[in-house]
């Protein structure tokens, strides 16, 4: 197994964790009649060898062999039983589950190889060359857009594309009802690339479109028209669309990234460093509280794509708010009463949550973002002293008796 694994057909499309997800899913579902085709479709799906290569080749070659097997028979009408390990799974199962196993050995986001030009430019990014032009980033778009239709990831929302009963204008009128422009689908690149502000509502428009098709459903043959796939899951699809597209939009030029948590999740924001990504993802996973929601929110405004002053300004003064309510019995136990003046000073000192005439005004932009990062970060501070106060409080177990 080890010397597949790094071979580029079993390149991950997903990130690694999705995958091990749904595989374990589907392994501890192993009684569905379809269990064989749904696994093939499902290394089609997150790998890049699709069907023709990689995993779901691999699985089809074990299949092919299993059945080779059972077709000799022993008697009239009997045939040799499938082998199954010892943990009760066909060769098919404990196949799959050695990909779970050996997951973390997955090339999930490898750095590529730079060709020529990019080696002497510096253009190569961690997902590949980079796209120095709309209309260049547009192509790769719909390109990408192409194989989630080609996989049924738009099935569920846009109905699957058969011979006896075609599509049509059913997506194009869909798409103009919320985005109100005609004639958007299929996707023309060269359209997309004269208006920006349009590609990247599409772009937005389809994340809320897309559900991971799980079974591939029924055949039809009439036409040679295809499967008709079925169990549609919509948080998986969602979050492979957000995978596939921050990839792509980390090789663009626009600064921006498909925000993977959140109120504005599969909405488009500004990007951060690795850092601070990590702590966007802890506040806004954050749940059971008032103060938890009034972060979400504050985050929600500031890094909006279209952020202008004052909706910065918004998002810290909503920050600032609930460090005042946690000063006296969280804050005390974290920072000295100086730093905590000092703190305080930063909201009130300065032209964010009050309009005073002593306050100062003049500042540039880049000061907001500081005290934002500044005041999130304290509030993940303080989360996480509240964290700790009530693990102490937690009784802890009583001895049991040896008597």
């Amino acid at each position: 197994m080890d010397s597949h694994l790094r071979e580029p057909d079993y390149q991950l499309l997903w990130p690694r964790h999705l995958f091990v997800s749904e595989a374990t899913a589907l392994l501890n579902n192993r009684a569905q009649t379809d269990w064989d085709d749904r696994c093939e479709m499902l290394l089609a799906d997150a790998f890049e060898g699709g069907q023709e290569s990689g995993p779901a080749a691999d699985l089809r070659d074990i299949s092919r062999e299993v059945a080779e097997r059972t077709s000799k028979t022993k008697g009239w009408g009997q045939s040799e039983p499938q082998t199954r390990s010892s943990s009760s799974l066909t060769e098919q199962q404990s196949f799959l589950r050695r990909l779970v196993t050996d997951a973390s050995k997955l090339s999930e986001d490898p750095t590529p190889r730079a060709y020529w030009k990019d080696r002497r430019l510096g253009t190569q990014t961690a997902s590949g060359s980079r796209l120095d032009s709309t209309q260049a980033f547009a192509r790769e778009y719909v390109r990408i857009i192409g194989e989630f239709d080609t996989a049924g990831y738009f099935d569920k929302r846009f109905g699957t594309d058969c011979v006896d009963a075609e599509r049509g204008d059913a997506p194009s009128l869909l798409l103009e009802r919320w985005l109100h422009q005609e004639n958007l689908w299929p996707l023309d690149a060269n359209h997309l690339a004269e208006d920006e502000d349009l590609m990247y509502s599409v772009i937005e428009f389809l994340h809320d479109q897309v559900a991971r098709p799980r079974s591939p459903g029924s055949y039809h043959s009439f036409g040679d028209c295809g499967w008709h796939r079925s169990s549609f899951d919509v948080a998986t699809g969602r979050a492979v669309y957000r995978w596939r597209m921050n990839k792509l939009l980390t090789r663009g030029l626009s600064g921006l990234q498909l925000a993977n948590e959140g109120e504005d999740i599969g909405r488009l924001v500004t990007t951060t460093d690795e850092g601070r990504a990590d702590l966007i993802q802890s506040v806004a996973e954050r749940r059971g509280s008032t103060a938890d929601d009034q972060v979400r929110h504050a985050l929600t405004l500031f890094r909006n794509r279209d952020a202008d002053r004052h909706q910065k300004r918004s998002a810290i003064a909503s920050l600032a708010l609930v460090l005042e309510e946690r000063r006296r019995n969280i804050l005390e136990d974290a920072l000295s009463s100086k730093d905590r003046n000092e703190l305080f000073r930063i909201a009130n000192g300065f032209n964010i949550r009050h309009q005073g005439g002593d306050q100062k005004s003049e500042y540039d932009d880049y000061y907001l973002d500081w005290v934002f990062w500044l005041f999130l970060a304290t509030i993940e501070l303080t989360n996480r002293i509240v964290e700790d106060q009530d693990q102490a409080a937690m009784p802890s177990a009583e001895p049991r008796s040896t008597t």
